[in-house]
């Protein structure tokens, strides 16, 4: 094909003929590029013009500017030129990446002149007019002008038609000119009206009824709507006579309304408003609100009231109108007792006399007085003065209380504003929302400021009596993380204020940390739960192999800031980079002393959030730095005054808690904060000085002080800043000496002096218990050989030998203090820190090399006769004993509901609620001393057995006992709320039972109690929590398989249960005692056997117990494991069986034949304890629903094809059936509720159905565990599935009468109602699957039903009669006269007698008839 170019030569060619410029070649295809372009040069030389002009498209794409270069372009032929190309390309301003074609004009080069760019975009008329395309006339009606008198229109003038305005006002705000277009438009529809509804007779329009008839009044209402519609104008339809047709639509309506009853009328009126839109019922009641009276005329407009504001009677549009406006989104509602007002007060339209500020005509702009813009100046309108059982939306004052809606408020208060509902004096949430993103810096203020006073009020509970729904889940639903963090990023530094206060009132609860701080000296009262929600499962990953599932780092990457703060409030704070903001206020803007300490107490809340939060704080780039320097100086100049102006530069005791808390996080960042923030040099400097010396405001150094002491005790619990303890030995042991006055002192003592004691007292245990620790670490290096082993800390025992006669003498002191008034109160508060450390003393001496057997029991007795003795029989001491039941959370669950609003994003400790109602979290609570006291006597009787008898005393007293009984059928919940406290019961409560273990074979009194103390301990392996393992392993080792607390066992409790069985009359059941005797027998291997399956707790369990025996060099963390419940499940007896049932049987995948000997033995001993449990302790399993028995119990069928065959498996399995099935449990057993761990007990039976036909041979035990779920009483799908799927097993299913433990009333009665069941029924007797001497029971369950069926009385549907008469005769005509006797004779079942059921020897009359009545008229019918 030739190119363009060739086609122009050619063309050129053609013209040219021979003359002055001579003969030229035409081209040929053959010719090259450089051919054509040596002709064009030889063309252009001789002077030649082209006869064809070369036009170039502009391309629509590129716009104009490509057809403006392409036109200057043309000129130069095909040659292109461009001179001055410069070697890069010119940047463009603002050089988008993509621009549309309207954009391409807005890109310009730096170069480019700006005159020239302005010519471009000068554009001609003529391209404007050339593109003009006239509107198409066609289907428009022509209408010709009306004739006038007059030579031109009217003009408009205000004062020409100020009559008809005023005559038409409407209750709108319209400006002068919208209401003359409105006068003007009304005028016109007045007159088109008067020409077409001038023909009907007036005095239709003017019949009135009296009012009190209502049926009169709708007729009323209707006829005055004769005189035309007032809504519609016909505008709109395309058509001439619009208003023609309009007319005809009124007039059709008015017709049937005239023919429609009242209560026909009112019907249609209702539902209308239930059908309609809201805010369309509105608009219309609006609109023809504003059309007033006007004169009636024949020719002029009639008058017209308003129908849809007809109050009707028994109407409920009072409450429509008030839902329509509650129905707005997050609305907190407000309930209250009284009726709602009848009718709702509307104000008349103002005048101009109501006016309270008269205009002047000096005023600009106020020559002419519109009233109706002059609204918002008149007075509120009155609340109401009633209440409402209605939704009504909150409303708070600036302090954050809720104000009732009836309450009326003066306006001075700043409370009322220009709203939806301006009578109404508060603010709501939406409200405060909006203002919070103002432009005005004082209404962002305000906003975030209210919103923290709610935030407050609402942790406080104080909403929940009066709201309904949660306010702060409702705020955290609305974005209030999002809105907190925008407004921290604001550049006024009242509203950054306000946001950080807003974020501390929604975050940090002081109860809270007072009641942490308060515990910290308890025992283990460093180890805290980590305030983390609750984990929530993923359903995305169900189903999905392990390989495709995705880690929690990937999903948690793709998570999005509004995901991640709906679950986890902090964690979405953090995501937000809320601590690089924080540090940026702190170090950047220095703000007030308010704002730094709520920053403070924010970062502390976050670093008690989990260790990954803590690590993040210590991480953020300057923030710990820019807090130490700052708030935590080794010098500082003293305050100036009284209120401070700034704490930059002075040390802040928040500061210090900050660093203790971080430290609590794991023994890395205690590290950190000691070497690289530099904090043993802050410990040297405040552990060294007298808070009196500190030029501080004396509770601010005292608190300064007690934190250093604190931070110092943390860092010592991980073996860490021991060479400070050498180094500050003098300053300690004089802190500890002054202690020992400050106890014997009859002056009132601060708490904060107390509590500075108790945190040296904790210091010092903590150094004691890692000096106790030196020998066996040096012994683990030396003979670690190249192996990781954590160095020998560099304090010795020699180190704390001299702390002890001090500290023994401060004992004595405070139980000395304990009988006078005075120093009572503080004695109680130190004597437990004192405990705690003689424990830890004496824990330790035992290990060391230099220990001394006698010289320590010596001193032993000695203390024991001095000091514990005098005041375990001390009146306080007994008074503390008497409490433990009334303030126990596990006997009291509902002590931990929650105080305050909960939000499970957010968890808490709820100490508001528990502070008030409970002494159990306070100073004084009720569980420290006697903690630490048993703490220490199981210590001492651990190391001189002589002194265990001394102490029995105490376990013996009433109050004691009455509170071991009371936990005995105790259910505590888990929640945040809960588990920190109940962390320390548990304590309290083990003690008690070690003691009480060690007292049983030594004290006959407390031996009488060994069955209590053994539910107790049973009852507590299923209530410790995360972080306690060691004691459910010291529990399950010592005392849960103890002889000594089974008693049963010696006092022939096994022959009472023999001959309980002997009633029996199957001489095949097992005998239960001597199962029970072999069981007993088999303790230790039971044990054994538990503590095996329980290996996969190894690690936790070795944590625990460093933590808990003091081992400080091993301890990683004082943050306890995540809580997601009890350490152990409630079903932990059967853990032996479960755990083979899922290594072997669950999926098929590794299912044998047989299993080894070993699982035999596993199984037999699960079966044993069991079987003593149900036997002896059978509130241990109460916790376990009885269906979820079952299900346990039933994989010893599904573990393997031949374990049920073991004989000690059938014998044990035997015996814990027949309990199972006993009347109380029976009636208990709901198979329609799923089992923990399953879907449903469908899926399990089918799973039993298939093994059982697989592997069952006959098995009489394993047959009744699958008749167990036939009963009547059970869902008959389990029925179905045995007579449908599986019909082929009731051939082995040989299960007799007498072997049944169940009732067979329970499978007979009632009758059975499913159609397609019996119809099964039927089908399984008459084809022979079902016989008597292949199964029995089911043989008589299915004749018992099917005769029931047949001559039952009740009417039933058409269907089952029909069914009914059809299985009757074909029953009738069976061959098999022993079923047909069968099904005709039944009488009752018996389950003692060789037949299972009774029969009658001929039939009775009543049945007779029946069956005559079937089959009798079919032998006739036959007969014809």
């Amino acid at each position: 094909m030739p190119s363009r170019l060739q086609l122009k030569l050619d063309n050129d060619l053609r013209e040219t003929k021979c003359g002055e410029f001579g003969m030229l070649r035409r081209p040929k295809p053959t010719d090259s590029e450089a051919d054509l372009l040596r002709e064009q040069q030889e063309l252009l030389a001789a002077g030649g013009r082209s006869t064809v002009a070369v036009v170039k498209r502009p391309d629509k794409r590129r716009g104009d500017a490509a057809a403006a270069e392409a036109h200057e372009q043309g000129n130069q032929r095909d040659v292109v030129t461009i001179e001055d190309l410069p070697d890069e390309l010119p940047t463009l301003t603002p050089a988008p990446p993509k621009k549309s074609r309207f954009k391409q004009e807005r890109v310009h080069f730096e170069d480019e002149d700006p005159e020239e760019r302005l010519d471009r975009h000068d554009t001609h008329i003529s391209a404007v007019l050339s593109r003009i395309i006239e509107r198409d006339t066609s289907a428009v009606p022509v209408s010709l002008p009306c004739i006038t008198g007059t030579a031109f229109p009217k003009v408009l003038h205000r004062s020409g038609i100020e009559s008809e305005v005023q005559e038409r006002a409407i209750r709108g705000r319209k400006s002068i000119f919208a209401r003359q277009i409105a006068a003007q438009r009304a005028k016109k529809e007045d007159s088109s009206a008067s020409r077409h509804v001038g023909f009907l007779p007036l005095e239709n329009m003017e019949t009135e009824q009296p009012e009190s008839d209502v049926m009169g009044k709708c007729c009323h209402i209707s006829q005055n709507r004769v005189g035309g519609p007032v809504l519609l104008t016909g505008q709109g339809l395309g058509i001439a006579n619009s208003a023609m047709e309009t007319m005809k639509i009124h007039e059709e309506n008015q017709s049937k309304l005239q023919v429609m009853s009242q209560s026909e009328i009112l019907q249609e009126q209702r539902k209308l408003l239930a059908q309609l839109d809201p805010r369309l019922v509105e608009f219309v009641r609006s609109r023809k609100a504003q059309r007033t009276p006007g004169s009636e005329s024949a020719s002029g407009p009639v008058q017209r009231e308003d129908f849809l504001n007809e109050p009707l009677p028994n109407s409920t549009s009072p409450e429509l109108d008030h839902s329509i406006k509650a129905q707005e989104s997050q609305r907190d509602t407000m309930e209250d007792d009284e009726e709602d007002e009848n009718q709702l007060v509307v104000q008349a339209p103002i005048t101009e006399e109501e006016l309270p500020i008269k205009p002047q005509k000096e005023w600009l702009h106020m020559d002419k007085v519109e009233p109706e813009k002059l609204e918002w100046t008149r007075d509120l309108p009155a609340p109401r003065k009633q209440g409402t059982k209605k939704a009504m939306q909150a409303r708070f004052d600036f302090a954050g209380t809720l104000i009732p809606p009836t309450k009326d408020l003066p306006t001075h208060l700043g409370l009322h504003h220009h709203g939806e509902e301006p009578e109404l004096a508060g603010y709501s949430l939406q409200e405060l929302f909006l203002l919070s993103r103002s432009q005005l810096n004082q209404q962002r203020n305000l906003a975030v400021s209210t919103l923290a006073n709610v935030l407050a009020k609402a942790h406080a509970g104080e909403y929940i009596s009066s709201l309904k729904g949660s306010v702060l889940s409702s705020l955290l639903d609305a974005g209030l993380l999002f809105l907190l963090r925008f407004s921290l990023d604001d550049s006024v530094e009242g509203v950054m204020s306000a946001a950080v206060h807003a974020l501390r009132a929604l975050l940090v609860s002081s109860y809270d940390e007072e009641c942490l701080d308060n515990a910290f000296p308890w025992l283990l009262g460093m180890a805290t739960f980590p305030l983390l929600p609750t984990a929530q499962e993923d359903e995305d990953d169900e189903g999905l192999d392990e390989t495709m599932k995705e880690t929690a780092k990937e999903k948690e990457e793709k998570k999005t800031d509004h995901d991640v703060a709906r679950q986890d409030v902090v964690k979405g704070f953090l995501k937000m980079q809320g601590l690089s903001r924080l540090r940026y206020i702190l170090e950047v803007v220095r703000p007030s002393p308010r704002v730094v300490l709520d920053i403070l107490e924010v970062l502390i809340r976050m670093a008690r959030h989990s260790t990954a939060a803590a690590t993040e704080i210590l991480a953020c780039p300057r923030l710990m730095t820019t807090v130490i320097s700052e708030f935590l100086p080794c010098s500082w100049a003293p305050a100036t005054s009284q209120a401070l102006s700034s704490l930059y530069g002075l040390p802040v005791a928040l500061a210090m808690k900050l660093l203790r808390v971080l430290a609590s996080a794991g023994r890395h960042a205690c590290a950190r904060i000691l070497n690289s923030l530099g904090g043993k040099e802050l410990l040297s400097r405040f552990v060294v000085v007298e808070p009196s010396e500190m030029l501080l405001e004396a509770g601010e150094a005292l608190r300064c002080s007690t934190e250093a002491l604190r931070l110092f005790a943390v860092a010592a619990s991980y073996g860490q800043a021991c060479n400070l303890y050498t180094d500050l030995y003098p300053v300690l042991v004089k802190r500890l000496q002054a202690g020992n006055r400050l106890c014997a002192s009859s002056e009132a003592v601060l708490f904060l002096e107390l509590d500075r004691i108790k945190a040296l007292l904790v210091l010092l245990t903590r150094v004691t218990q890692t000096a106790g620790c030196h020998e066996e670490l040096q012994r683990d290096l030396v003979s670690a050989q190249g192996t990781e082993c954590p160095p020998p800390p560099p304090v010795v025992w020699s180190h704390v030998m001299g702390l002890q006669p001090t500290v023994i003498s401060s004992l004595k002191g405070c139980v000395r203090a304990v009988d006078g008034p005075a120093q009572m109160s503080s004695a109680r508060i130190l004597l437990p820190s004192y405990l705690l450390y003689i424990e830890a003393y004496y824990s330790q001496l035992c290990v060391q090399s230099s220990f001394q057997p006698v010289q320590c029991l010596q001193e032993l007795e000695s203390l024991t006769s001095d000091v514990l003795l005098p005041l375990i029989s001390h009146q306080a001491m007994r008074n503390i004993t008497s409490s433990f039941r009334s303030s126990s959370m596990i006997c009291n669950p509902g002590l931990s509901a929650a105080g305050g609003e909960v939000v499970p994003s957010l968890p808490s400790l709820g100490c508001s609620r528990l502070k008030t109602s409970s002494t159990m979290a306070g100073p004084n609570s009720p569980l420290s001393l006697p903690t630490a006291l048993l703490y220490l006597l199981n210590t001492i009787t651990s190391i001189h057995k002589g002194l265990i008898k001394k102490f029995s005393h105490l376990i013996l007293s009433d109050s004691v006992l009455s509170y071991l009984r009371s936990c005995i059928g105790a259910m505590p919940s888990v929640s945040q709320m809960s588990a920190w406290i109940l962390h320390h019961e548990h304590h309290l409560l083990y003690l008690l039972l070690r003691l009480a273990h060690k007292l049983v074979p030594v004290d006959p009194e407390v031996a009488k109690h060994a069955a209590l103390f053994h539910q107790v301990s049973l009852a507590l392996v299923s209530w410790l929590l995360p972080g306690s393992e060691y004691l459910a392993h010291e529990l399950m080792s010592v005392m849960t398989f103890s002889h000594s607390l089974l008693p049963e066992g010696v006092h022939g409790e096994t022959e009472v249960a023999a001959l309980a069985e002997l009633q029996l009359k199957d001489r095949t059941s097992p005998a239960v005692g001597a199962l029970l005797r072999d069981a007993l027998h088999h303790l230790p291997s039971i044990r054994g056997c538990y503590l095996t399956h329980l290996a996969h707790l190894e690690s936790s369990v070795l944590s625990s117990r460093d933590r808990y025996l003091g081992r400080t060099p091993f301890v990683s963390s004082h943050l306890l494991p995540e809580l997601t419940g009890p350490s152990l499940p409630s079903d932990w007896p059967f853990l032996p069986l479960i755990s083979l049932y899922e290594r072997m049987g669950a999926g098929g995948e590794q299912q044998v034949e047989s299993l080894p000997e070993g699982s035999v033995q596993s199984v037999t001993h699960c079966l044993q304890w069991l079987l003593v449990l149900e036997s002896w302790r059978e509130q241990a399993l109460t916790a376990v629903p009885p269906v979820a028995k079952l299900a346990r119990l039933a994989c010893v069928f599904l573990c393997s094809s031949d374990l049920f065959l073991e004989r000690p498996v059938q014998e044990l399995t035997w015996a814990l059936f027949r309990r199972l099935t006993r009347p109380a449990q029976l009636e208990a057993l709901d198979l329609g509720s799923p089992p923990p761990g399953l879907a449903s007990f469908h899926d399990l039976y089918s799973a039993l159905l298939a093994q059982y036909e697989a592997v069952s041979f006959g098995d009489p035990l394993f047959g009744c565990f699958m008749l167990l779920p036939l009963q009547r009483r059970y869902s008959v799908t389990m029925r179905l599935a045995v007579f449908g799927e599986h019909v082929g097993m009731l051939r082995s299913l040989g299960v007799s009468l007498q072997q049944l433990p169940i009732p067979l009333e329970k499978f007979t009665c009632p009758m059975e109602d499913s159609l397609p069941l019996l119809r099964l029924y039927f089908r399984a007797l008459v084809t022979g699957a079902l016989k008597r001497n292949w199964c029995p029971v089911l043989y008589v369950v299915t004749v018992a039903h099917l005769n029931a069926f047949f001559f039952s009385q009740d009417e039933v549907a058409e269907e089952k009669e029909a069914a009914r008469r059809s299985l009757l005769r074909k029953t009738y005509y069976l061959i098999d006269e022993v079923l047909k006797n069968h099904l005709l004779l039944f009488r009752l079942p018996q389950q003692n007698s060789e037949l299972g059921f009774s029969t009658y020897e001929q039939l009775p009359p009543i049945r007779a008839r029946r069956l005559e009545s079937i089959v009798g008229t079919e032998v006739k019918g036959g007969e014809r």
